[in-house]
């Protein structure tokens, strides 16, 4: 510790700030007021050794005193300082890699070193919120072309871990996302496993959807694995589907997901860099993406599809994924739930064979796992699909998943939300549009993804025929007043599922 620099005694506030280091201290702090800290300076904490970045919050009343400073929780974990500890606080180096997100912001290119720089500001938490909001928001307005995504999925896998696994193929599969309830993963991993290949699957938590495939699983059966955890698993099974931030994979990824879900951005550049880091640090060799199409899908159009699948392919061949695209319907919502408890009971379902499980689902998790298997080599060409059925079929993939999910800590049964009501129709006819990103956005309203059980049914599919006064949807909340704030959205707005004549 500097002899230079003031010190104060610490002490633990218990404040959760989620992943952003808040440091908290008296207005009338000594140190404050030599070191000219205004509220929301960004400052140097240290402590045995041990320094973070945090950006700083002042306190006005007595919940601290003029010596004392308070952590947040976050920044309390990684300082590892204990109560009572004396901490040095100075004003950190200037943050070189801010003035190439500047450069960017007027429209510069931004190289390979430069991204690398950036991405390590990134992980070291050098980065505030409302900086990571500016890299995030130039990045998306002015867009990156192929050799900066190439560069930025670079830089991302390289502060991180990255796995090898020994052997090769080892098969992945993502979907680019925007489609509620599209949670074919965990149908797929059973799948594939069961016929023999290795899928060590690492899945993201929800950026701007009701559920990321993370969010499900968990529900499902523990994700928050180390890689060590993870390594047994795959070693038993041949296969996983945990949570890619909790093995340190592509770590920056994390740190950006978490700006862009309040941001409500996912740019395009952005996206691909952000699956392509995370398979390549997997140690994936061999990759199908499922890209929805559809006017309120994520991939809105055809055009849009073939700028993102180009960029996709373009990025995997210089990091040597053996990538397949496959385009599918994006125009309504995949399976009956949207939510991670709802949605994980429609993986269930089909995975049980049940009479009600949703066929959409089914058929969709069958057309990629078929895909895999053919692209890994696991079946000849042409004949993945009937390899995927009769898996699905005869009971070996379910087997597989109980198994995957017991070496992963044990099953878990979903839970069930405590707050419902259903919404009806205002009159007869069929279903002829379906808003996929207000539906989710009602959705979210509920509580979904923090609270595991929120969410809604959908009851209405487009085509089907509905009577006066049907259920389309029914919402889902572990609480009242969220249960009545999304009810608030959907009666304050057009509506979300658009009937037409018969």
């Amino acid at each position: 510790m500097s002899e230079t620099s003031p010190t104060l005694r610490l002490r633990r506030l218990g404040i959760d700030t989620h992943q952003e280091a808040v440091i908290y201290m008296h207005r009338d702090c000594h140190v404050c007021r030599a070191e000219g800290f205004s509220a929301l300076a960004r400052i140097r904490v240290t402590a045995g050794g041990t320094s973070i970045i945090a950006t700083l919050n002042h306190i006005t009343g007595d919940l601290l005193a003029p010596g004392e400073a308070g952590l947040s929780e976050t920044a309390w974990t990684r300082l590892g300082a204990p109560e009572g500890a004396d901490i040095a606080v100075n004003h950190p180096p200037p943050l070189d890699s801010l003035s190439l997100v500047r450069g960017k912001v007027y429209g510069q290119r931004l190289a390979d070193g430069a991204f690398a720089a950036i991405m390590d500001d990134v992980v070291a938490g050098r980065y505030s919120d409302i900086q990571l909001s500016s890299y995030i928001t130039a990045c998306a307005a002015r867009g990156l072309d192929t050799e900066e995504i190439i560069g930025l999925t670079r830089a991302m896998v390289a502060v991180g871990k990255r796995l090898d696994w020994g052997a090769t193929p080892i098969v992945d599969k993502h979907c680019v996302g925007g489609l509620p309830g599209n949670r074919t993963t965990p149908i797929i991993v059973a799948i594939v496993t069961a016929c023999g290949l290795t899928m060590p699957k690492t899945s993201s938590r929800a950026i701007t959807s009701p559920a990321g495939t993370a969010d499900t699983m968990e529900t499902l059966a523990p994700v928050s694995l180390d890689l060590n955890a993870m390594r047994r698993v795959v070693e038993q099974q041949g296969g996983c589907v945990v949570w890619g931030g909790a093995v340190n994979l592509s770590p920056a990824d994390d740190t950006l997901i978490r700006v862009e879900r309040v941001l409500e951005l996912d740019s395009e550049g952005q996206l691909v860099a952000s699956v392509l880091s995370k398979k390549a640090a997997a140690g994936s060799t061999h990759l199908v993406i499922d890209l929805p199409v559809g006017p309120t899908a994520k991939v809105r159009s055809q055009a849009n599809a073939d700028s993102l699948g180009a960029h996709l392919l373009a990025v995997a061949a210089a990091l040597g994924l053996d990538t397949r695209l496959v385009r599918s319907d994006g125009l309504q919502p995949v399976g009956r739930g949207i939510g991670p408890a709802l949605e994980a009971r429609d993986v269930l379902a089909v995975l049980q064979g049940t009479p009600d499980a949703p066929a959409d689902l089914k058929t969709r998790s069958v057309t990629l796992a078929g895909a895999l298997l053919e692209l890994g080599g696991g079946a000849r060409e042409g004949a993945g699909v009937g390899m995927a059925a009769a898996v699905l079929a005869d009971g070996r993939a379910w087997r597989k998943f109980q198994d995957i999910c017991e070496a992963q800590g044990g099953m878990r049964t979903p839970p069930r939300s405590s707050h419902r009501r259903a919404i009806l129709a205002e009159r007869g006819g069929l279903v002829a549009n379906i808003d996929n990103r207000r539906l989710a956005k009602a959705a979210k309203l509920a509580g979904a993804p923090d609270a595991r059980a929120a969410g809604l049914d959908l009851h209405a599919p487009l085509g089907a025929r509905i009577e006066t006064g049907a259920a389309l949807f029914t919402l889902h909340a572990e609480t009242r007043g969220e249960l009545d704030y999304a009810l608030a959205y959907v009666a304050s707005h057009p509506p979300i599922i658009d009937i037409g004549d018969i």
